[in-house]
Formats: structure tokens, C-alpha cells, sequence
């Protein structure tokens, strides 16, 4: 089976995140109930004491969108591309749910998505069964993507990674402005020193009111906390990284103030 087909039938699997509406079922009513006694001050300071550290650790569902340029120029990366990925998900795996949908092109015209999925062990295994072909750039094709996604339900943020950019960049500025209207950021990470690439990308992260960073694998520590800020993003906005405040959420919060570079 190829990859592309692996692609296909694993992220068809997993569709148990999103489909259930949570609902209690309500118990009936006794004919003969005793009236109880009004609560007490003291109970009712208990309850709000309860209340207020589930309202603590409760956080929303966050809609991701990954989008990686899987061209050959890629591949010497790609193995670390993966393992970031994972460390990324992983990192809010107990403080809330984030509901992952991964996009990829290569070779000519290939461009592919995922459902979107919470396991993080299905979307390694997305990760891992894609492989790098030759063909041009299709960025334009994955922020069209991630506005229509975000028309049917909101996505909290959209990560790209990729090294170059072959199209016209009005096209893109157009579609990532939109992207900041809708409330959806790109956070670019760039591979490799590419000016006319480092210029294109951080419009469309200035657009969308994201964010640019350079994917430099001698600072994979540095680019694994950016990636989990992202992700928490994701799940609770800026509040969430502020809570937490790691030394990624300091720096992703910088950059979507307008310090970073």
C-alpha cells in the first residue's frame, strides 16, 4: 500500500472526539420527595470553592491544522520534523484536547489532508507514512484549505513548515489576511536561509497575525517548547500561555505582541 493510501485509511479511523454532545441523562422525579434543607453558608462556600478549581482545569477543544511541504528539499529534515510533531501533541496531552488535522504536497499537484484527530498515536503514524517527493510549492492551496475548514468550524491555528515559496505572493498575502480576519494565525516555521522564502513568509505570518520562526535543527529544544506553545495556543489562546509560561510560551506570546523578529 502506498503512503498516500496509509494516509487515507488511518486518519479515516479515528472520528470519536468530536461526535459526542456530552449530554447527562436527567433522573426522574420521586411523587413523594422530602424537601430538603437550604444549604448552609458553609456548604455553599465548599461548592464554590469546587466549582472554581474545575473551572480551573477545565480548558476548550482546540482545532489545529499541521502543514508540512513534504518536496525533496525536505527530506534531510524530515525525520526531525517528525519527532518535533509528536513532542508537540504530546506536550498538551493533560491540560486539554487538541484535535490535530494534518496537510502535505509534493510532487505535481499533490496535496493531501487528514480528518482531524486527537491520537497522537494515529497522527505519528501519518507522519511516518508519508515520504518526500520532487515537485514545486503549494502553499496557496494549504491556506485556501485552512479557510474552508475554519468556515465549517473554527481552527484555533494554522503551523507550516516548509523552505521555500514558488508562487505569487499576492495570492498568498490575500489568503492569509483573510486567515486573520477569521481569527485563525499562521506560525511559519522556516527551514534553511532563503531570503526571497524568509520575506514571503513572514507576510503571510504578519497577515494572519501569526507568527514566523526559523526551523533550525541545531535548536530542536527551542523549536519543540515553540511548537507545544502553539499547541496550547490552540487549546486556551493567550491566557493558556500565559498560565503555563514555559520559556516557548514567553517567546511565541513576544512574537504575537509584536517583539519578536
Amino acid at each position: 500500500m502506498s503512503p498516500m493510501m496509509g494516509l487515507a485509511s488511518a486518519a479515516a479511523a479515528p472520528h470519536l472526539d468530536l461526535m459526542s454532545d456530552n449530554k447527562q441523562p436527567v433522573p426522574a422525579k420521586a411523587d413523594s420527595a422530602p424537601v430538603k434543607p437550604q444549604s448552609s453558608a458553609g456548604e455553599i462556600d465548599a461548592f464554590i470553592r469546587q466549582a472554581r478549581t474545575l473551572a480551573a482545569s477545565a480548558t476548550g477543544v482546540g482545532r489545529l491544522i499541521l502543514s508540512l511541504d513534504a518536496t525533496m528539499s525536505r527530506q534531510p529534515t524530515w525525520d526531525l520534523a517528525n519527532a518535533l510533531q509528536g513532542e508537540m501533541f504530546d506536550a498538551v496531552g493533560k491540560v486539554g484536547s487538541l484535535s490535530v488535522q494534518l496537510v502535505y504536497f509534493r510532487g505535481l499537484g499533490e496535496c493531501r489532508s487528514s480528518d482531524f484527530v486527537t491520537d497522537t498515536n494515529a497522527l505519528k503514524q501519518l507522519m511516518t507514512g508519508i515520504e518526500c517527493r520532487s515537485g514545486n510549492t503549494q502553499i496557496g492551496k494549504v491556506l485556501a484549505h485552512a479557510l474552508k475548514a475554519t468556515a465549517k468550524a473554527k481552527v484555533n491555528a494554522l503551523v507550516y513548515i516548509g523552505d521555500a515559496m514558488e508562487e505569487n505572493l499576492d495570492d498568498l498575502a490575500d489568503k492569509a489576511a483573510s486567515l486573520g480576519l477569521h481569527g485563525v494565525p499562521v506560525f511559519v516555521f522556516q527551514e534553511g536561509h532563503d531570503s526571497g522564502a524568509e520575506k514571503s513568509f513572514k507576510e503571510i505570518a504578519r497577515l494572519s497575525k501569526g507568527a514566523w520562526f526559523r526551523f533550525d535543527r541545531r535548536a530542536a529544544a527551542t523549536l519543540a517548547g515553540l511548537l507545544s506553545a502553539v499547541a496550547m495556543f490552540a487549546t486556551g489562546g493567550l491566557k493558556a500561555l500565559e498560565a503555563r509560561g514555559s520559556p516557548g510560551d514567553r517567546l511565541l506570546i513576544e512574537h504575537l505582541r509584536g517583539g519578536g523578529s
